[in-house]
């Protein structure tokens, strides 16, 4: 098969590792003061230990939106939750991940215009130049 490379061609985890590396190279996305200090969800009892961590989680998001259009805060705290038992002998349930993380992560994206605002009002979605971009890092990986 010929043709171009796309951003459903490659495996996520390279890909994300490769676009997180990206945003952080040409600066479009700056961690707040507070990363180093917060957990991604109820259920963590510690920050993550990759220094890495918020550019890889704002890449992921990235991909997530651009698989999946119109999605919001609510939807990626479920798909970023985990299973927690809260230290109790009780059976684990599902607990959603931090809303402030994706908040701030979406809110980066759609500054640096990688996402926009979604014309039905409800979530974001990949904007033109945020599509090129990421189909862009996709090719370079396949080389």
């Amino acid at each position: 098969m010929s043709g171009s490379v796309l951003l459903r061609d490659v495996k996520a985890d390279e890909f994300v590792r490769a676009y997180a590396h990206s945003l952080k190279v040409a600066g479009k996305v700056t961690p707040p003061k507070w990363a180093d200090l917060a957990k991604t969800g109820f259920a963590k009892e510690m920050s993550p230990l990759d220094a890495d961590w918020y550019y890889i989680r704002v890449a992921s998001i990235a991909r997530r939106v651009a698989m999946r259009a119109h999605t919001g805060v609510g939807g990626l705290r479920s798909v970023y939750g985990q299973n927690s038992s809260h230290g109790r002998v009780t059976p684990k349930h599902h607990v959603k991940a931090s809303g402030a993380v994706i908040r701030h992560a979406m809110q980066q994206l759609e500054a640096a215009g990688i996402l926009q605002k979604s014309v039905t009002g409800r979530g974001r979605m990949i904007s033109a130049e945020g599509q090129r971009d990421m189909d862009r890092v996709a090719a370079a990986m396949k080389l």
